[in-house]
């Protein structure tokens, strides 16, 4: 029998809707059960993409015993992370701090009233070495609520004090900075240099991440020549050969789970394509036509994919494809050499296996990711055939290719649409079709800006989700934000005076519902949003942009167009308080030195 989540629009909400747990979506039902009964809430944040969340659900949550362990002791509590990102913020931020590290899924054990006292993420179905099994988690938890209640509700008290301090902290330094005025950029670019990987791109070893909205802020820093360009196009050039990027079917995945971008973690985001498109086209500008062309093509193949892909009949775009098919991580991808002899015959399979590194012994669990270990030209050569012949040759066999694995189940796609992960693409498209001599890809942006505007927006505000043909959950700053700077790249790129206009509605509202002028801080959730156990804030990127480093965009944008002083005096008050935290943490806060770069290099006469 279906549980309460089988009214849900979420895709991950209703992958959990025919468990044996009683879930519940977060909301007063199950919060107010819980404080008449006085039992603790098991909350389990994840995503439809999320491979481990998948792999949760089958070990644990279809296991009746398990099941009846959970609806014995708990209120249990499901949340999609991508509808409701505040609510994943303030336990994720609580669980780092209790164990120290954080993840989806996301286990927080809670008080009836929301606090938390326990947490951690995946949890497998037997102990293994350092981490029990979730069954003795659960056992655990429930134990040291029913027995030692009053320790636990001091304790959480306690944990609940420090996430208020921290939201308000979030890293911020008020102005006190190490480095001198006018050496920022140059500061970040060497914090940088420390962890770049000259050999493969990136930062650090693994897992390795693609930090596009850093990669913007280093592409500003000087010509291709220079040390911050030259770390930015070295990583987009490794990552366009290696694994992390869908050769045959255009676009990329998450992650890397080792150094040289090998191999995956198979889901594909919107935010991520959008976000590396865009850096790809921000690279191709700066090396210009002929030293650009590769990543211009990389770029263009990127959006391509996502416009096929990820695109909404209502033109927007949906949110993500699941790493998993048929059971497996990463199967719908992967090639045998016979598998791609019978899809193209035996001499070109001869040469595509030679280009993209397929082998009999595989490079993944005894298959093929394809990647471009080898420098093209020199192939060519080798094989007697010209470059453009090679190219010709591979884009062939490729397409020959992705015919075939469209015959393969596909890993699912979550269908919602996402304001601000939709603006990030609009962005990419408008910026894109500018600089690429593209109006297809402009007019596409404007198709999904209009649809937000129109479906998304309702008594002057704006909301998060497009789910089951109805917008809803009331938006963030970020989907403010992100939505703001996607229209002010449609008026660059097509100098229509609607969207400045709605450039300035978001700008406006993000200040009206998100700005504290008392504290001098953005919050990530409206001062008149739900009341939560603290108000989230965070300043730092992660797999996207924060909303602070995004409305911060949005108002030197829209501030050099207007001339407003109301924008820019907030500019200047968020770079100021933001100093240290950019100084010490420039590879986390890409974004806001980007917009902090525009701010002072731009020649904009109302600064004051």
């Amino acid at each position: 029998m279906p549980n309460r989540l089988a009214t849900e629009t979420s895709p991950y909400l209703l992958q959990h809707a025919d468990n044996p747990v009683q879930w519940y979506p977060w909301g007063d039902e199950a919060l107010r059960l819980a404080r008449e009964q006085d039992r603790p809430i098991l909350l389990s944040v994840g995503y439809s993409a999320c491979h481990w969340c998948h792999v949760m659900e089958r070990e644990s949550f279809r296991d009746p015993e398990v099941a009846a362990l959970m609806n014995e002791s708990f209120v249990n509590v499901k949340v999609d992370r991508e509808e409701r990102p505040d609510i994943d913020s303030i336990y994720m931020r609580a669980v780092q701090a209790m164990t120290g590290q954080g993840g989806w899924p996301l286990t927080a054990f809670l008080t009836p009233d929301g606090a938390p006292y326990y947490g951690g993420t995946y949890f497998p179905p037997a102990p293994r070495p350092g981490l029990p099994s979730f069954r003795q988690l659960l056992a655990a938890a429930a134990a040291a609520y029913r027995e030692r209640s009053g320790e636990v509700v001091q304790a959480s008290a306690r944990l609940t004090e420090m996430l208020e301090r921290s939201a308000i902290e979030a890293h911020s330094s008020d102005g006190r900075g190490m480095v001198e005025d006018g050496r920022l950029f140059e500061h970040a670019v060497q914090v940088a240099g420390r962890t770049f990987d000259p050999a493969h791109g990136g930062f650090g070893s693994a897992p390795k991440f693609p930090q596009p909205d850093f990669l913007g802020f280093l592409l500003r820093t000087g010509d291709g020549e220079e040390r911050g360009p030259s770390m930015a196009v070295r990583t987009l050039q490794r990552m366009a050969a290696g694994g992390i990027r869908d050769h045959c079917g255009g676009g990329f995945h998450r992650y890397s789970v080792d150094a040289r971008w090998l191999v995956p973690h198979f889901e594909k985001m919107l935010y991520d394509n959008a976000l590396i498109a865009r850096s790809l086209v921000q690279a191709s500008v700066l090396l210009g036509p002929q030293r650009g062309a590769g990543l211009a093509e990389v770029a263009e193949e990127t959006l391509d994919y996502m416009i096929r892909d990820l695109g909404s009949p209502e033109g927007a775009f949906f949110s993500s494809r699941d790493a998993d098919s048929e059971g497996e991580e990463g199967t719908f991808y992967l090639w045998t050499p016979e598998q791609v002899e019978e899809a193209l015959g035996r001499s070109d399979a001869r040469l595509l296996c030679r280009v993209y590194d397929v082998s009999e012994a595989g490079n993944f669990e005894g298959r093929n990711i394809l990647h471009l270990p080898h420098d093209l030209d020199a192939v060519a050569r080798s094989e007697g055939m010209s470059r453009d012949e090679l190219d010709r040759v591979l884009a062939e066999s490729l397409a020959r290719m992705m015919e075939v694995r469209s015959s393969r189940p596909a890993p699912r796609r979550d269908d919602k649409a996402i304001t601000a992960w939709n603006g990030m693409a609009i962005q990419a498209l408008a910026e894109a079709g500018r600089a690429l001599g593209q109006p297809d890809y402009t007019r596409r942006a404007e198709i999904a800006a209009e649809h937000l505007l129109d479906a998304l927006r309702a008594d002057n505000r704006l909301m998060r989700i497009w789910a089951g043909g109805r917008a809803q959950i009331g938006g963030f700053l970020e989907d403010y934000a992100a939505l703001g700077t996607a229209c002010i790249s449609l008026y660059e790129a097509t100098l229509a005076p609607r969207w400045t206009e709605e450039a300035t509605w978001c700008a406006d509202a993000a200040l009206a519902h998100f700005w504290s002028s008392s504290e001098r801080l953005f919050y990530d959730s409206p001062a008149d949003g739900e009341e939560l156990l603290v108000r989230p804030r965070e300043i730092m990127d992660n797999a996207t942009p924060s909303g602070n480093s995004l409305a911060v965009e949005l108002l030197v944008r829209i501030g050099a167009l207007t001339c407003s002083s109301e924008y820019l005096e907030v500019v200047e008050t968020v770079l100021r308080r933001e100093r240290g935290a950019m100084e010490r943490y420039p590879l986390g806060l890409g974004r806001l030195l980007a917009a902090m770069h525009s701010y002072e290099t731009s020649p904009m006469e109302c600064k004051r």
